[in-house]
């Protein structure tokens, strides 16, 4: 039997022992740790983050409706003032990028002892509290929690708007949070080069000691390391000479086919998080991306696909909100005339609607999103 064979060859023999791949450790578990790993130490995420709150906060929000004196000039206030110290172009740049960093973002309407409309407020996610049911949410506050409810018609005077998330009722996910992993190992290719700079900007080597047997003393390996850490770790001391004594050999160890791969998946980690922010690569310059011809087309998709997708949706979520706390109905615009980057597209259409000879005037201003104008009557 091949198992009771016996070697009789002499010589030494040398027994490696492999080891599988054990289980990937990912640490974006909580929303604290994501917030911190994909915005404040990740510069692609960041990027992607600031790009679409800044870009979808320069697209002005008109009131176009007609209602009460009082009740417009409080909605429009609410709109270019919502707050002392703080502009509507950064309240939606706050609400924007909250969505972006969790999924969801809240307003609160702010009223006077009489119940006048004051002020809109930005309540920050992690203040928030939903409680069960549909019982509305509870704001955590220095002095306890606030209790907000909505009222008999079901409208509150605490907004919630949310990303797409079929699988949750009330708090949403995340782009970053899609993006959590991507992140992760993007990171990690960070702090893998960081960490081959401090090691003298070179792969780590081996010192080889007792070719014929010999073995190094305690006390010899405890010096041996300390003056290895002392005088040879580290960027400052890159190129210094080592001198070796006493039959060792320094092997220097070089980049194996899998760290130029590691470098790879960076690359790619990058581009997953901008994929999942809808961001194209080609405008945060991430090397290697050729999916549009030009910069001017990447920047066109770029409004098209994620910047006015979430303007609008945000845009009618207000409508129909504020609508719910003033008298009479309200109608907001996002004024996409005011956009430069896409005056190109305007000025096309406008050119076939001139051409239109089918068409009539106001039916020409519909479309472009115009109100038709006044109709006037012969005496």
């Amino acid at each position: 039997m091949f198992w009771k064979r016996h070697d009789t060859k002499s010589g030494a023999q040398a027994l490696i022992a492999l080891s599988g791949l054990g289980d990937a450790q990912w640490e974006t578990g909580t929303p604290r740790r994501l917030f911190e790993a994909g915005f404040r130490q990740n510069p692609i995420s960041y990027r992607c983050i600031r790009m679409i709150a800044e870009t979808a906060a320069s697209v002005p929000v008109r009131l176009v409706s007609e209602h009460d004196a009082t009740d417009g000039k409080t909605l429009i206030r609410l709109l270019t003032n919502p707050s002392a110290g703080e502009t509507g172009h950064s309240l939606l740049e706050a609400i924007y990028g909250d969505l972006q960093v969790s999924g969801n973002a809240f307003l609160e309407l702010v009223r006077r002892g009489d119940d006048a409309l004051v002020g809109l407020q930005r309540i920050p996610v992690g203040a928030i509290d939903v409680l069960k049911g549909r019982a509305g949410y509870a704001i955590r506050t220095a002095n306890g929690r606030r209790i907000i409810r909505p009222d008999a018609r079901g409208w509150s005077a605490l907004f919630h708007l949310r990303t797409l998330d079929p699988g949750s009722e009330r708090l949403s996910m995340s782009p970053l949070q899609a993006a959590g992993r991507a992140v992760e190992i993007h990171n990690a290719g960070a702090s893998w080069a960081k960490a081959l700079m401090d090691n003298a900007a070179r792969p780590s080597g081996a010192l080889i000691y007792g070719r014929d047997g010999n073995h190094l003393t305690p006390d010899q390996f405890d010096r041996l390391k300390s003056q290895l850490e002392d005088a040879h770790s580290g960027a400052r001391n890159a190129g210094r000479p080592l001198l070796l004594e006493g039959g060792l050999d320094w092997k220097p160890m070089g980049l194996t086919p899998t760290d130029m791969d590691f470098i790879a998946a960076r690359r790619e980690s990058a581009r997953e998080i901008a994929l999942a922010f809808g961001v194209p690569p080609m405008l945060l310059g991430i090397p290697g991306d050729n999916t549009y011809a030009n910069y001017r087309e990447a920047n066109l998709a770029f409004w098209r696909l994620t910047v006015l997708p979430l303007v609008q949706r945000t845009v009618r979520g207000l409508e129909d909100w504020l609508g719910g706390a003033v008298r009479g109905e309200v109608r907001l615009k996002a004024d996409l005339d005011a956009v430069p980057a896409l005056g190109p597209e305007r000025e096309a259409l406008w050119s076939r609607l001139s051409a239109a000879d089918f068409l009539s005037e106001d039916e020409k201003r519909e479309i472009a999103g115009f109100a038709p104008r006044e109709v006037r009557h012969a005496d």
